[in-house]
């Protein structure tokens, strides 16, 4: 059988003298009842299937981020403390260099208080 006359099996023929008159169709195949809703059942599985995996997906990264947050606010207590540590250390030697502290006098012990 050539292509085209593969073709017109397909089409409607029209009956001419001493032919046959039954027209050859195709029948168009449909899913039937039970085959939608497996189907339907298949892509409610496959959706399911992604929105857990987003799912997972954004409570690792919540995970990560909150251990980023608490390091952040560990190292931002540790800088608040080396602040204070570094404020001490300094403040010693820069009231000794200043002018107010070399114009004082020392003062010797005159006495005792006895009772």
């Amino acid at each position: 059988m050539t292509y085209s006359s593969s073709l017109a099996l397909g089409r409607k023929q029209f009956a001419g003298r001493n032919q046959n008159a039954v027209a050859f169709r195709t029948q168009e195949r449909t899913l039937g009842p039970i085959s939608n809703s497996i189907i339907l059942i298949v892509l409610a599985l496959v959706l399911g299937m992604l929105y857990l995996t987003q799912v997972t997906k954004t409570n690792a990264y919540g995970y990560k981020i909150n251990s980023l947050e608490q390091q952040q606010a560990q190292l931002a207590a540790e800088h608040a403390d080396l602040q204070v540590a570094a404020a001490r250390l300094e403040a010693v030697p820069r009231i000794q260099n200043s002018d107010q502290a070399k114009a004082l006098v020392s003062v010797a012990p005159s006495a005792t208080v006895k009772e």
